[in-house]
């Protein structure tokens, strides 16, 4: 059985899907290395416009799987990929999404703990069920969040807010998550609030949204560079097929956009 489940539609929404739904899609080494996989793939695709990320059996990850973790052979493996140079299997695994040059849209319920939070972190946009359980969990096993949260988290809540949900590992709904701003959208039907808002953002230009999304990015975490790329995003989009496509399809709605042309 497939770790996770990959689905594009005509229209190029891809819903990608955690498949360990016995074990409430807790994340092995396995799993984390089929995320990688997974968004070099789509990275590849230029039919894909956008990403909903979620999980099998109304679950979207429990964590990292504990047995996995505690296993002596993935010890020496785990220890490799702690002290090695560059990011890590478990920072890969995760902010490979934020590189991604589609928007990324994370459809969480169930419980979204750990692992889990930090994948649903790494996305662009969070919609959850209200009654979601979410934590960052990793103190309560005697670890630290490895897996990118010092990019990812950053910008969303303030340090010591942070902090105090890091060291004390307490769970909470998505509503708490909601107004505190680790939630974007509450939505009882997560999923079909994804694909309405997918639906949305594919009316407009691949290479714009691109470009928004780097540039915005930047802010965030190169505010130093944010300015030149603004101007660098611009030129590309003056340039490209995509933004005459664009002020014909505000007129013309049938008007459909080329291939995005820029990786990012």
């Amino acid at each position: 059985m497939a770790l996770i489940t990959v689905d594009i539609s005509p229209q190029g929404i891809a819903i990608v899907k955690l498949n360990r739904p016995e074990k409430r899609n807790a994340m092995t080494f396995a799993l984390l290395q089929a995320l990688v996989d997974t968004a070099k793939s789509l990275k590849k695709n230029k039919k894909v416009r956008c990403i909903i990320l979620t999980g099998e059996a109304d679950v979207f990850s429990a964590g990292i799987d504990l047995s996995d973790l505690n296993n002596p052979k993935n010890r020496l493996f785990a220890a490799w990929e702690l002290i090695k140079p560059g990011q890590s299997l478990f920072q890969k695994a995760f902010l490979i999404w934020q590189s991604l040059p589609v928007p990324v849209i994370s459809a969480i319920q169930g419980y979204c703990f750990g692992a889990g939070m930090q994948l649903a972190l790494a996305s662009d946009i969070r919609i959850a069920h209200p009654d979601t359980q979410m934590s960052i969990m990793e103190s309560r096993w005697g670890l630290v969040p490895d897996m990118g949260l010092t990019r990812s988290l950053k910008g969303l809540i303030g340090l010591d807010l942070a902090k105090e949900l890091t060291l004390t590992a307490r769970i909470f709904d998505a509503q708490y998550a909601k107004e505190i701003g680790l939630v974007t959208h509450l939505d009882d039907n997560p999923m079909f609030k994804a694909q309405t808002l997918a639906a949305e953002l594919i009316q407009r230009s691949p290479d714009a949204l691109l470009a928004a999304k780097r540039v915005l990015d930047a802010m965030e975490h190169q505010p130093k560079k944010a300015l030149r790329l603004e101007k660098m995003w611009q030129f590309r989009l003056i340039v490209g097929k995509n933004s005459k496509l664009a002020r014909k399809k505000d007129k013309h709605p049938e008007t459909n956009f080329a291939p995005r042309q820029f990786n990012g």
